[in-house]
């Protein structure tokens, strides 16, 4: 039985080992057979059932996963990661939501190999958060994003954090500025950076102007086809889809469930090659890294999709970017200062591409999507320099924070 095999009865893994292998192409499911019957034989091991339902959310099984952690959520609420490197330099607690993959910030898989012990602990709905419960730490971390179901745990914890007396990065009125419609309200009005409205909006509005009975434009201000619709509270381009005109609209409706959409104008945003480009910029205490870049002939864009693995002459262009990064970031160092200021995240992930006018073309800002340093260093030598900065640069924000006391790291503003 392999280290990671053998650990699942006694340690908690967290996302890192889970990705890193999903990466690579290992087949996780001969791993999640083993793990079903070591999880039946030992159905007391929460770190074990926690690991499973890990598992099975990286497998693509939502449902069972989250069944599976919700086991592991009844036996206990807190799972400790010591650091690689010990003795450890700082404690960090992330609270954190159930929920799946999307519902969390990954923090382990940028801090793997640190000298930092990182503290899980999952709060469940209306439960009250006890300072009394939570284990010994140096600085905190909303862990959860921001969604629908995690909204009231972000309220029901507002108030207990509004004068904790560790630092506290990312307080529940930043994350909250995450929200879709909110940020594209925050980031108009920017100097160079375009973030397209979104509009909450119900399947009923759709169906009518799918059927022609209202004019796109008068049931959606601002906006006309072609347009980017998908459910709330979606990620990883689930559900996401371009329309443009009425009829793909009904097509769209007839083949997805639920009530409640978002939708915004389409740009194209194709370079003069005729393809498109994605980027992942990291922002540590205001501070840009480069993460990624995408390049596609498709306009929705994922890294593990967009033949980044397979083609060469894609990874030189990533290369190219980020080894000129330092003058992406000067380029738009005017949008990026407003989108640290106005989300007030101390730490956050932008996705973003250029437009052909030079614009900073932001699509999401979060600091629940992954960020990692696990590719191929032979595939992706270009990423090794770039991910070592950006892990040592939150390492070192860290430490920075845990020593020091002012205003924005004890809570809440009164």
């Amino acid at each position: 039985m392999s280290s990671v095999h053998h650990a699942a009865a006694t340690e908690f893994l967290g996302l890192a080992p889970f990705l890193r292998k999903s990466i690579h192409n290992v087949d996780l499911q001969p791993l999640a057979q083993e793990w079903i019957a070591l999880a039946e034989a030992n159905s007391d091991d929460a770190n074990l059932w926690m690991n499973l339902a890990t598992l099975m959310l990286c497998l693509g099984a939502r449902e069972l996963g989250l069944d599976i952690q919700a086991q592991a959520l009844a036996m206990q609420q807190r799972f400790s990661m010591p650091a690689a490197q010990q003795p450890a330099r700082l404690r960090v607690l992330l609270l954190m939501a159930p929920g799946d993959l999307a519902a969390n910030m990954p923090l382990d898989c940028l801090l793997e190999d640190s000298d930092i012990d990182l503290e899980y602990y999952f709060v469940l709905p209306f439960e009250a958060l006890e300072k009394a419960l939570l284990p010994d730490h140096d600085l905190v971390i909303l862990g959860m994003s921001d969604s629908d179901d995690n909204r009231p745990i972000l309220e029901a914890i507002t108030p207990v954090l509004k004068d904790w007396p560790r630092p506290l990065l990312n307080r529940p009125s930043a994350v909250a500025n995450t929200e879709r419609e909110r940020a594209s309200q925050l980031l108009q009005g920017v100097p160079g950076l375009i973030m397209p409205p979104t509009l909450a909006v119900m399947r009923d509005a759709l169906q009518r102007i799918a059927a022609e009975d209202t004019p796109i434009t008068a049931a959606c201000e601002g906006m006309n086809f072609p347009v980017i619709v998908r459910p709330r509270d979606s990620h990883g381009g689930h559900g996401l889809a371009r329309l443009d005109d009425p009829e793909m609209l009904a097509e769209y409706l007839a083949g997805i469930d639920g009530e409640h959409f978002t939708i915004s104008p389409f740009i194209d945003y194709r370079n003069e090659d005729g393809l498109y480009a994605k980027y992942r910029v990291v922002l540590v205490d205001g501070v840009p890294f480069a993460s990624h870049m995408a390049i596609s002939e498709h306009w929705m864009i994922h890294y593990v999709n967009a033949g980044m693995y397979e083609d060469s002459a894609k990874r030189a262009q990533e290369a190219a970017w980020m080894a000129s990064f330092d003058d992406f970031a000067a380029r738009h160092q005017p949008a990026l200062n407003a989108i640290y200021e106005r989300t007030a995240l101390d730490y956050v992930c932008i996705d973003c591409a250029q437009t052909r006018d030079g614009q900073l073309l932001v699509f999401e800002v979060d600091h629940a999507m992954v960020v990692h340093a696990m590719d191929s260093a032979e595939l992706f030598p270009h990423k090794q320099e770039h991910m070592a900065k950006a892990k040592t640069a939150l390492r070192n924000f860290l430490l920075r924070r845990a020593e020091t006391e002012d205003a924005r790291t004890t809570g809440e503003p009164a």
